[in-house]
């Protein structure tokens, strides 16, 4: 077995996704993990400024004696600058840049001009990293698919030849959930399809505009305003300037709303995931959807669009056999149906055995021996160049 390696990781962006996936990784892999972060607010100034509290922390750690022998930082890391600010404390150190998210392709909402600073930070940072990893083949093909286009918008010295470089140091590394920590905290009924009298339809998702709430909120008033009976649980981060459609939907839902907000700790969101039966996205952007794969472990029947990181993440047939609930939509309206069929009881949901054998290869115990394979290989690549 290679030797265990001191694995400095950098994450400006310290919650959500990003937070859940550096301790699951940190806490699984058999390498030494130190980290160094900051809260999850002001995400311009942390792609811009947080380079120079992380380099400082760097300086701080290596003058009291502590040696990295990897570096693996996140998406939301300046890696030029970074580099810049610790190039005497730690020359020649491998970078492993994992990409959550890119601002390149991320869905914008309508408010004026794109502003492409911080998509160019992005991409600098895959050029001065060694390894560039990203969540899922759709997020690589979908980011270096944009970037030549992107790149054409500059006035000279375009380098349109650097986008196949990032391509040769590139790999798709998905990531995991905590397995056993959920099941420690879920009901016996999970082993089992045992729902309650009305079916519970959970939204797990950020409350944000590129998850596209409208499109759930029309889709469940129609399923309300044709009598079909459910109840509505609305986890996920929300934000001071949330979408309305949500406190319209609590204005029209009322008590059939059984949890409305986040959820302050992984019990209670364990909690409402196990009381779910389906869970539905109508994201306009998905990386890769660490929620889907949590609710689904969990029981949820998922109903996710035909497109983003979808169809690699939820593995499945495209027809289900007769009696069976459709996993994959096309259209809004394809939804509709959907949840009409189920929630008439026309098609029956997957079983919850069913369910986890689609995500179970999401397990950390799982994932973290392919991380773990990636930094021994950009670590060994290191010593050799060296």
């Amino acid at each position: 077995m290679s030797r265990v390696l001191n694995v400095l990781a950098l994450e400006p962006w310290f919650g959500g996704s990003h937070k859940s996936a550096l301790l699951g990784l940190s806490s699984h892999s058999r390498h030494d993990f130190r980290l160094i972060t900051l809260p999850d607010r002001f995400w311009k100034w942390r792609m811009q400024g947080a380079a120079v509290s992380l380099a400082q922390a760097t300086l701080d750690a290596v003058s009291s004696g502590y040696r990295p022998d990897l570096l693996f930082a996140s998406s939301m890391v300046n890696v030029p600058a970074y580099v810049a600010l610790t190039r005497d404390a730690a020359p020649r150190l491998p970078i492993v840049l994992y990409m959550h998210e890119n601002q390149l392709t991320y869905v914008l909402p309508d408010s004026g001009p794109p502003d492409y600073t911080y998509a160019f930070i992005n991409y600098l940072s895959c050029l001065t990293a060694d390894e560039v990893v990203f969540n899922s083949e759709f997020h690589r093909s979908e980011f270096l698919g944009a970037l030549p286009e992107f790149l054409k918008r500059f006035p000279d010295h375009t380098h349109g030849d650097t986008t196949s470089r990032i391509l040769s140091k590139s790999s798709v590394l998905h990531l995991g959930i905590d397995a056993a920590a959920i099941d420690a905290r879920l009901t016996p009924r999970t082993a089992t399809r045992t729902s309650g009298p009305t079916p519970a339809i959970l939204w797990n998702h950020r409350w944000e505009y590129d998850k596209n709430p409208e499109s759930f909120f029309r889709v469940l008033n129609r399923l309300d305003d044709a009598g079909l009976e459910f109840d509505l649980i609305l986890i996920g981060e929300k934000f001071e300037n949330r979408p309305t459609v949500f406190d319209e939907a609590r204005d029209r839902y009322g008590s059939r709303i059984l949890q409305f907000g986040f959820a302050p700790t992984f019990d209670e969101y364990c909690t409402w995931l196990d009381r779910s039966d389906v869970v539905v996205s109508t994201s306009d952007h998905e990386f890769f959807g660490i929620s889907m794969v949590e609710a689904i472990h969990c029981g949820c029947h998922p109903l996710v669009p035909n497109r983003l990181s979808y169809p690699e993440i939820v593995s499945s047939v495209e027809r289900p056999p007769a009696g069976e609930a459709r996993i994959f939509y096309e259209t809004e309206e394809q939804l509709y149906q959907a949840l009409v069929s189920l929630l008439s009881g026309e098609t029956q949901m997957l079983s919850r055995s069913r369910l986890r054998s689609l995500v179970a290869r999401f397990d950390w115990k799982t994932r973290a021996s392919e991380f773990d394979a990636m930094l021994d290989r950009v670590a060994g690549a290191s010593v050799r160049l060296g």
